[in-house]
This record gives structure tokens, sequence and C-alpha cells, in this order.
């Protein structure tokens, strides 16, 4: 989906998003569908909802816009070491997390706008359908020490796919499903899949973890997606990519 495609969908959907800016150049690197629920449904909470529970719920929804959405993504050098064959090592020694990629597959970074704090995106060089993994990171309040803040993982992994879920309106939007999420060494990892009226399913794994860096909680999300007709060529590899996520 390329990115005036990706803004026309949120558009006609009523959805909220940030303002982006234009792409750096990453040839025709793709920018997932962003579906997020607006502020003013979260303020108009206030009268029924305690504190914390807003917070959660902002929270909640601030995962969901990071996992589709990203800012400005420019080339970045990469810090690597080698492992297998096939992959090397990514590692960020300032944002403090590592992961394996494939050795051909590319490497971007955000501009840290929209209240990101950090963005790093992976993707084969020749893929056009957005398949992709992105690492994104977020402030969280003193609230948030561990990510059984937001709830347990089956509670956050139901309230994050209904919440991105749109095929009750009328005309039907995105239809989300929940496949599968567990918690595992201190992190999340949900299994879902998300289909526009008319186009592929595309199928999302989720990892998320909270760090501190010494003066303040974040947030850690990644996610890596690929469409259906996709699976075969990309699927294997950005499901390793995924669970190779550490922190450092």
């Amino acid at each position: 989906m390329a990115l005036a495609s990706s803004l026309q969908f949120i558009q006609s959907n009523n959805l909220l998003l940030p303002r982006l800016h234009p792409l750096k150049p990453l040839k025709d690197y793709k920018i997932p569908v962003a579906i997020c629920c607006n502020n003013a449904q979260i303020t108009s909470c206030a009268s029924v909802e305690d504190e914390s529970q807003i917070k959660r719920r902002e929270a909640l929804f601030q995962t969901a816009f990071a996992a589709f959405s990203l800012p400005s993504i420019v080339p970045l050098a990469i810090a690597e070491t080698a492992v297998a064959e096939e992959y090397r090592t990514y590692s960020d020694d300032v944002n403090k997390f590592k992961i394996s990629i494939p050795q051909d597959w590319e490497v971007g970074s955000g501009d840290g706008s929209n209240g990101f704090k950090s963005v790093t995106a992976f993707y084969p060089k020749e893929a056009s359908s957005g398949s992709s993994v992105s690492v994104v990171i977020t402030g969280l309040g003193p609230d948030f020490t561990r990510l059984e803040s937001f709830g347990n993982v089956d509670a956050f992994a139901e309230n994050l796919v209904s919440g991105l879920d749109r095929s009750w309106q009328r005309p039907p939007g995105v239809k989300a499903i929940l496949i599968d999420s567990k918690a595992s060494k201190g992190f999340y990892y949900l299994e879902y899949t998300l289909r526009n009226p008319g186009e592929s399913e595309r199928h999302l794994f989720s990892v998320l973890g909270v760090a501190n860096n010494g003066w303040y909680n974040r947030l850690y999300t990644l996610t890596g997606q690929f469409v259906e007709e996709d699976a075969e060529k990309y699927g294997s590899e950005i499901k390793k990519v995924v669970s190779s996520f550490r922190f450092i």
C-alpha cells in the first residue's frame, strides 16, 4: 500500500492521523494503515472513568497507532554483527535493543516526531506490498512500569484488536481478527490479521516490552507484517526477525 493510498484510506475512514512528513528517499517504502481512536472519544470518557483507566486507554491506542504509522523514514547507518550466514544482528546501543535481520534487508530511521521517541524500520529491498518490520519507542508515564500495567496479555490483545476493527461499520471498514496472544519473559506476543474491503489480508505479529532508559519508562512496539500473497516469500523471514527481538 503506497503512502498516498494509506492516507486516503485513513481520511476516508475518519481516522486520527498526526501530521506526517513526506518520505525521504527510501524507494517505495510502504507505511502500514494507521487506525486510532480520536482525542474527543478519550476526553469524553473522563466523566465515567477514573484517571488510571484513561491513562491505560490512551496508552493502548498510542500502541495501536505506533504499530501502524511511521513518521518520515531516512536511511540509517547500521551497527551490526554477523550471526547466521543469511542474517545479521542490528544493535541499537542508544535505545538498547537488538534484532536479527536478513543480510539483504534495508534499514531506515524516523525523525522522532509525532510523540515517538524513536522509529526504526527494516524491509526487503524488492518488497512492493509493505512487508516490513518496525520498532517504535514511545515514552510512558510513571504509572506504567511493566506490561501488566496495561492488563494481562489476553485482555490487552482483545482491547487492541477490537479497537482496530471497523467491520461493524456501514459500509464495513477494516476487519481485525485476533489469532493468538501470549506473555513470555517480560514480553507480550500478539498475532492478528487486518483486511480492508477489496484488499488483501495483512498478517501481523507484534512484540511489546517496557524498559527504563535511566530517566523514564518506554514502551517498545515491534510489528512485523506481510500481505497474504507474500506469505510464502516473506512470512518465515518476518517471523524469525520478530522472534529475535531482545533488550540489551
